[in-house]
């Protein structure tokens, strides 16, 4: 059964999944989402009300194929096509150990019951907190999510067209009720990307809401 958004945070069925808020997505970052700082009080406020909070982070080692550094004569936001398939170059970011990579210091993440890193395979690139790019490759966050008893997400954090799309669908295709709180996102919007993903989030059955119906008194 489905909850209504209201009687989400309470409910130990629910968590907060909170994506990839690292000082590269912020403002003055090498792959910044405009006002992405912006978001962190109301990620805050709305994980204060969930008993179950995961955290993302993308955690890249150095010259990782998704980066245009790692690729001669190429530059960021190219498209290259690899084993797996169309791979957007970006600007190297969220390099292993930098602080780049490190979650936004505002962020608090003393209720979080897991704080996941994606992306250190260096030859795959992973958006999704479920499954990396090359479609196959298992995060192990599904799984980790079913034993605790958690059948529904809100999806909050960065970039909604990007990483926050690609978990909500995938979470949708494992079989979790999914939300994504769409004042509690920002996106890049990259050549139509934003409208792009919200179609695709809507036909696999991700539901869109905003924190409004969860933030009530």
């Amino acid at each position: 059964m489905t909850l209504r958004p209201a009687e989400a945070p309470s409910n130990d069925a629910c968590a907060l999944l909170v994506i990839d808020m690292q000082y590269d997505f912020m403002p003055g970052g090498t792959l910044a989402v405009a006002e992405g700082h912006s978001l962190v009080p109301l990620i805050n406020r709305l994980g204060a009300r969930f008993h179950n909070v995961i955290i993302t982070q993308d955690w890249h080692p150095a010259g990782h194929v998704s980066f245009a550094s790692s690729h001669a004569e190429r530059q960021p936001f190219d498209s290259i096509h690899l084993p797996y398939g169309t791979q957007t170059l970006w600007p190297e970011h969220c390099v292993q150990g930098t602080h780049g990579a490190q979650l936004h210091e505002g962020l608090d993440v003393t209720k979080a019951r897991l704080i996941l890193r994606k992306g250190c395979n260096i030859g795959i690139d992973s958006y999704s907190a479920f499954v990396e790019a090359d479609r196959h490759t298992r995060t192990g966050l599904a799984g980790y999510l079913k034993e605790r008893g958690i059948d529904t997400l809100y999806v909050v954090g960065l970039a909604l067209d990007f990483c926050v799309a690609w978990s909500a669908q995938d979470a949708r295709a494992a079989g979790f009720n999914t939300f994504v709180i769409e004042d509690a996102c920002r996106a890049i919007d990259m050549n139509g990307s934003l409208d792009q993903a919200w179609q695709d989030m809507l036909s696999a059955g991700v539901q869109r809401v905003e924190s409004s119906e969860l933030l009530h008194d």
